[in-house]
């Protein structure tokens, strides 16, 4: 059995165990160098997965019912967020987007089987866009979509299992929030010093943070492939 079976086996039997009414089963899964950056900088996009690890993460795609990222991957990497690299459906578009920048012309506005789902807090009725869905939801203490509403939002509507991609500031308050329950992460072997995939988890103490538990490790290609189970211990968030 090769690494993508072994990993879809894996993630399967994940997501078939979680038992929630409250939210999705949520996968996190990003591409970094080996100093943890995922771009030279936060608005330059940087290639990093290898041809090998590009088709796993369509593959995990395809394994998900909706995928989401926040408005910076939006604006600086224009993605399709579809799965072009594997045979298998699209999962659902969703974008974080607290300050409903999303551009008209965004490449998920005209996607040809499904409208983007836009998840903001600005609340304005007249706001149109072609191609997209726009909900407003109450914002958390720092103005951001609060995420335990958006999660319980698409449990309702359907999405019962959601990979996220990024970017950074998607990624650490999924971590911080524990709300991550299996990540696949690919490394690839160069340093960049740029931009980080993880900031402050807000944890004083180092038990506290979160571990995989079990973790596993593989080569594909020329890069590295980390998967497993977030642990967050018996701390509270």
């Amino acid at each position: 059995m090769n690494l993508n079976q072994r990993i879809e086996d894996w993630l399967s039997d994940n997501k078939n165990a979680f038992r929630s009414l409250d939210r999705p089963f949520v996968t996190l899964s990003y591409a970094q160098s080996l100093d943890g950056s995922i771009a030279l900088r936060c608005d330059e996009p940087l290639a990093l997965s290898g041809e090998e690890s590009l088709r796993l993460t369509h593959q995990l795609r395809s394994m998900h019912d909706g995928i989401l990222v926040g408005i910076g991957t939006v604006l600086s990497d224009d993605p399709q967020l579809t799965v072009r690299h594997w045979i298998g459906h699209n999962p659902q578009p969703i974008v974080l987007d607290s300050q409903l920048r999303i551009p008209a012309k965004a490449r998920l506005c005209c996607l040809p089987d499904k409208r983007c789902w836009v998840l903001t807090t600005v609340d304005d009725q007249g706001t149109v866009i072609e191609g997209l869905e726009i909900t407003a939801l109450e914002g958390n203490a720092d103005g951001q979509v609060c995420l335990q509403r958006a999660l319980k939002l698409l449990v309702h509507r359907g999405i019962k299992s959601l990979m996220v991609e990024g970017g950074a500031s998607v990624i650490s308050a999924f971590l911080k929030a524990r709300l991550v329950d299996a990540l696949v992460l690919t490394i690839s072997p160069q340093f960049v010093g740029g931009y980080k995939a993880v900031n402050d988890l807000g944890k004083a103490s180092r038990c506290a943070l979160p571990k995989l538990k079990p973790f596993f490790s593989e080569r594909l290609g020329d890069d590295l492939i980390v998967w497993g189970n977030l642990d967050y211990g018996d701390y509270a968030a």
